[in-house]
């Protein structure tokens, strides 16, 4: 499935629900809207926002402190009443899989290496900082958000 690369201002539904300023809520892809408009509607989804929460880390290329601004964070009641908290991350399924080496190194393959090594430093610490709180933290791709 190839990457939807549309962007704009996301206009909600619900706007005491979202955490932050409602009237500048900006989605990077037709992936995150879709996510936006699943949380704006959904009865169970009591708070949520978008690029909220930043996390440090220490990025795998440069070894240099960065931030990971996460792309939802979001309070919602589980089937058992108890309200939890988690950080979702919206990313091709390709994004979050070791790249397999192809015979002859491609600078397309080095890309992805560096892309999975700076992802997997970003939700390393986005693991971390969620445990410490008691937060689920979760990556979301298209097997996630397309389910038959």
């Amino acid at each position: 499935m190839a990457h939807n690369y549309k962007q704009g201002f996301f206009k909600p539904v619900n706007p005491k629900k979202y955490i932050g300023d409602p009237t500048n809520i900006v989605y990077r892809s037709g992936w995150e809207k879709r996510v936006m408009d699943w949380l704006d509607t959904n009865t169970n989804v009591v708070r949520w926002g978008s690029e909220e929460i930043v996390i440090p880390y220490v990025s795998p290329i440069d070894n240099k402190l960065h931030r990971y601004f996460t792309d939802f964070y979001v309070e919602a009641v589980g089937r058992d009443g108890e309200t939890r908290k988690m950080l979702l991350e919206v990313k091709p399924k390709a994004q979050t899989q070791e790249p397999k080496r192809p015979q002859r190194t491609t600078k397309r393959y080095i890309t992805e290496v560096m892309t999975y090594g700076v992802n997997q430093a970003k939700w390393k610490a986005a693991e971390d900082y969620c445990r410490h709180k008691g937060w689920e933290f979760r990556v979301i791709t298209e097997s996630d958000l397309f389910k038959k």
